[in-house]
């Protein structure tokens, strides 16, 4: 059983993440509030997750689909929103779909058609993001660079799915300028021009992620003019991913 962290400890690692966010935000121009910091809950007490959120976490990451059942049963996410960021199971989309704010690994279409089939059910609309392995690399999930479109334009038939953009994962070794390399390879291949829309970009973090402030803009960036690209059939799916990689 995990030991529950206090909340005198959360706080004060949230804000020395919240200091660094702003530095880093500050020398790439951008404004911080553009930026939600998530916090990842995988293997935490209910009450380690109600202390984060009294700390200021107003977003919680699951992991994996025991868990969150289990914190919602607990009513342990109460006062935040919650992202699935976990691997899913097309058997597990029932446990997730309406449950969470948004499901961040999206990477098949078969996966789609079940999320698609159970939001359907439910009459509702499911936020998703595509995962993407930019580094392409064998031993991680996520569709390659080359299926992104496809897919985006795939989720953009599915009425009741609504494609805010991509969750990207770069490889765990590379340098700095690597990485940076990854994602401007990712915007070249799938971004023809610049927008002037805005979507979300996910990079699940290594403790260098103030470098990737520099290059993206990470979670939770609403349209501009709070467009819905699902109800503008006029955005193509590549103009949606442009968006989200605008500032690479």
């Amino acid at each position: 059983m995990p030991e529950t962290k206090s909340y005198e400890s959360i706080a004060a690692n949230v804000a020395a993440v919240r200091e660094t966010m702003q530095q880093a935000a500050q020398r790439a121009g951008r404004d911080v509030s553009e930026i939600t910091l998530v916090a990842a809950t995988k293997v935490q007490t209910s009450d380690t997750i109600r202390n984060a959120i009294q700390a200021g976490i107003t977003v919680c990451g699951e992991n994996r689909v025991q868990e969150l059942v289990a914190h919602l049963e607990d009513n342990a996410y109460e006062g935040a929103r919650v992202h699935f960021i976990g691997h899913l199971q097309t058997n597990k989309v029932k446990f997730v779909v309406g449950k969470v704010d948004m499901i961040e690994s999206i990477d098949s279409t078969r996966l789609m058609d079940a999320v698609e089939k159970q939001a359907a059910k439910l009459d509702i609309v499911q936020d998703i993001l595509l995962e993407v392995n930019i580094g392409d690399e064998e031993s991680k999930g996520g569709a390659g660079i080359d299926e992104v479109l496809p897919l985006a334009q795939y989720a953009l038939s599915c009425p009741h799915l609504r494609l805010r953009g991509l969750m990207c994962i770069p490889p765990a070794t590379a340098s700095e300028e690597e990485n940076r390399g990854f994602f401007r390879s990712q915007r070249l291949q799938l971004c023809p021009r610049r927008l002037d829309t805005q979507c979300v970009l996910h990079i699940h973090q290594r403790p260098a992620y103030q470098d990737h402030i520099i290059f993206i803009i990470i979670v939770d960036i609403l349209l501009r003019h709070h467009m819905d690209p699902c109800a503008d059939k006029s955005l193509c799916a590549a103009q949606i991913l442009a968006s989200c990689l605008h500032a690479v």
